[in-house]
């Protein structure tokens, strides 16, 4: 029999960890959606424009800076 004391205290170890995670997952978001946003942004640029990969190469690239400066802001971030 599983003891009520030992269940509670894993859902509150569970709880601890989500909570801790949450600016990563943010971070990460925010790094594979401006590389799909902006990658498209310029996609859709480029087909208007009828250039050559142009603008879809400065939007993935912007996007990847974006989103390794949200990263790097996560890590570095100090503790509450």
């Amino acid at each position: 029999m599983i003891k009520f004391n030992s269940l509670a205290n894993s859902f509150s170890y569970l709880q601890k960890i989500i909570r801790q995670s949450g600016p990563a997952m943010g971070a990460s978001y925010t790094l594979i959606g401006s590389i799909l946003i902006l990658g498209a942004l310029g996609y859709f640029i480029d087909k208007w424009k009828d250039t050559s990969p142009i603008f879809l190469l400065i939007g993935l690239l912007l996007g990847i800076i974006i989103g390794f400066y949200e990263i790097a802001k996560t890590i570095w971030a100090k503790p509450h």
